[in-house]
This record gives structure tokens, sequence and C-alpha cells, in this order.
């Protein structure tokens, strides 16, 4: 999973941030009905919600003076994914599926707490020290189950998750005025999932 963002300030500096990686393992239940359309095809309606949260480490960003902002951290939770999934039946034991739809999630952005230029380092005090807004984008995927016993499936899923870019803002205070540092992440994410169900 991975963050990308650019960051602005005022007056006449431009912040540039590497990409950011999330760090830890979802835990993800899940519920869906399929309707058979013939012997082999059959349609899919599922949601499902990630119960753990997943955060980047603290990482800085830097501009063209030299100066560098540090102790930013991004964090997102609450992802919630409703989608179809069409697919064919192999055999009576084995399914494979494509899966698209919608996905949210809560995107939580730390703004820097010191910078760094000249080689000393100032604490930030910004007005917020962090803000959350909610993102909302599409989740495809592929996947494939097979039964294992009577009822009891194991499956396996490749999924892509993409979200629209958001933009959170904050003011402090420096020697030439007041700032502004405004981070516009773009959140996408590659999924792989292995799991077990029971079909009723």
């Amino acid at each position: 999973m991975g963050g990308t963002g650019t960051q602005t300030g005022s007056p006449a500096e431009n912040w540039n941030t590497a990409n950011q990686n999330f760090n830890g393992m979802p835990l993800i239940a899940g519920l869906g009905y399929n309707w058979s359309l013939d012997s082999h095809w059959m349609l899919g309606l599922g949601a499902d919600y990630s119960f753990l949260s997943l955060k980047t480490g603290t990482y800085s960003s830097n501009n063209q003076y030299a100066t560098t902002v540090n102790g930013q951290q991004l964090q997102v939770s609450n992802r919630t994914n409703i989608y179809l999934t069409p697919g064919y039946a192999l055999s009576k034991d084995q399914l494979v599926y494509l899966k698209a739809g919608y996905s949210s999630a809560n995107l939580q952005n730390t703004f820097p707490t010191t910078s760094t230029s000249g080689g000393v380092t100032k604490n930030i005090i910004a007005t917020n020290g962090s803000a959350t807004n909610t993102q909302q984008g599409y989740i495809v995927g592929l996947g494939y189950k097979q039964m294992v016993t009577s009822g009891l499936y194991g499956f396996a899923e490749a999924n892509y998750i993409s979200y629209s870019k958001t933009t959170f803002s904050t003011t402090y205070p420096g020697t030439l005025g007041t700032y502004t540092i405004s981070n516009s992440p773009t959140l996408n994410t590659y999924q792989a999932l292995v799991g077990v169900g029971y079909k009723f």
C-alpha cells in the first residue's frame, strides 16, 4: 500500500515528499451472495471490512532552500468495500471470479513536528497536529475459490484499490510570516488476500 504527496508552503516554498508504504497485515471479514445464471456462470454481490489500521513510518519532506520538515505520518483505517463478483465454475468445487466495486477508507495525516535548516532543528507548532479525511475510490481484482469440505472453502485474491486525491492543510508561524502546509497524498493499494469462508 502506498501514498505519495507534494507539500506546498507559503511564502514560495515547494515541498517534495517521497512515496510512502503502509506497514502491517489487514484483518478482513466479509459477506456475499451468489446467483447462478446457468450451469457454469454466476454473479455475486459482496462487502467486506478491514478491522485493523495501517500506518506508514514517520517521514520527512524537503524544499528548494535545503529545509526539511520531519515527523509526518499517514494512517489508513475503516476500509470498506462493496463489489460485484461475476464468476465461472470450473467444477462443482472450483470457481474463478472477477471483482469490481466501490471502496472507502479513512486517511489520517499527521503534520510535521520539527523543521531542520542549516543544521538547526526547531519545533513546529501547527494549528492542528493531525486531520482525517474519507477517501472514496474503486476496487478491481481476480480471485479463486476451492471447496474443502461441505460448506467450507478456501480462497485467494489479488486486488487493486485506488482512491481520489485529498488535501490536508495546517498553518504555523514562521520567521517570514504564517506558513501553510498542504499535503495532497494519492492512496493506491495492491492487495493479496488468502482466507477461508463458509457457504450456507
